[in-house]
């Protein structure tokens, strides 16, 4: 009986031990390689995923036959008879965790909250306008550019934010936020915050998030300094971010406000694709390799002594 509980135990330590490795190669590669914002985001929105969905940990054992080298981790069996012995108290601890982050995760999305304060909902309204296929419209619920809706997102705009900020300055924040939106910034959000309602008690889950928050803002400010209105979106985020003045940066948009303006005010640098390139190849290595290395430490047979 108790194999049936420490194997799919062994199968998690074995995933989290390898995602970590890949955690710390995605953390090293992003700090020392000079690649695009966009570039390092997408390895930020891999090694998330890569926590959250255990592959390497499912595949058939067929595999292990081509692979010469796999053994299992003792060091993690033992763990999970330790975890056995002490079930009750440890999936107490986890779902109390859980409960409790996802009930933040709730407080933080509060879903319909604009919408009932507007009476309407934003995605069977009407646009104001299109934003090359974008829908945008005005909302006295929101005190910000903001980005709503998962799978179809659309562009919310405080009313009047057109009689606070020039024609210019207001095409620098569409194009930020248009980025956001046909990336889907907010499905992937999404996933990796279901992910940390299950990995809660992994410290790495969490500073995760907030590499994913500042590579978020910062490839979008990169979208606008490639159309050269990168400082029309500045003097846009000093308006917005003024405490004089009505509206407010929401969280999500004044996030990391520091590195932003520090970004947006520098000399525009050539876009440097062989880094790009480079730290693309490096962390796919990576992760391939936590890939095979799951794979060789839980497709080979795991056997329980006790």
């Amino acid at each position: 009986m108790h194999e049936y509980i420490t194997r799919p135990i062994y199968y998690v330590g074995v995933h989290l031990f390898f995602a970590s490795l890949v955690w710390i190669a995605a953390w090293t590669l992003t700090s020392i390689i000079r690649g695009t914002a966009g570039t390092k985001y997408w390895v930020w929105v891999a090694t998330s995923l890569n926590f959250v969905l255990p592959v390497g940990a499912v595949v058939d054992k067929s595999l292990a036959a081509y692979l010469s080298w796999a053994r299992p981790l003792g060091v993690i069996g033992d763990a999970g008879f330790r975890i056995v012995d002490n079930a009750t108290t440890v999936g107490t601890l986890w779902f109390l965790g859980a409960i409790l982050t996802a009930g933040r995760l709730v407080w933080r999305i509060r879903p319909d909250h604009r919408d009932a304060q507007d009476g309407q909902s934003p995605a069977e309204s009407t646009p104001n306008f299109l934003v090359q296929g974008t829908p945008v419209r005005f909302s006295p619920a929101v005190s910000g550019p903001v980005v709503d809706g998962v799978l179809r997102p659309w562009i919310c705009l405080p009313y009047e934010i057109d009689r606070l900020l020039t024609k210019s300055e207001l095409d620098a924040v569409l194009l930020h936020e248009l980025t956001h939106a046909r990336r889907r910034d907010n499905l992937i959000r999404l996933i990796h915050e279901i992910g940390l309602c299950l990995l809660w008690f992994h410290p790495l889950v969490w500073i995760t998030g907030s590499r994913l928050a500042l590579y978020r803002e910062l490839s979008c400010d990169e979208s606008v300094i490639q159309r050269a209105q990168g400082k029309e979106l500045i003097s846009a985020l000093a308006k917005l971010s003024n405490p004089k003045e009505s509206f407010l940066l929401q969280a999500t948009a004044g996030s990391f406000l520091n590195h932003r303006l520090a970004r947006l005010a520098a000399q525009p640098q050539p876009t440097n694709r062989t880094a790009s390139v480079l730290l693309i190849v490096l962390f796919s290595t990576a992760l391939l390799w936590g890939f095979f290395g799951t794979v060789a430490h839980t497709a080979c047979c795991f056997v329980t002594k006790r």
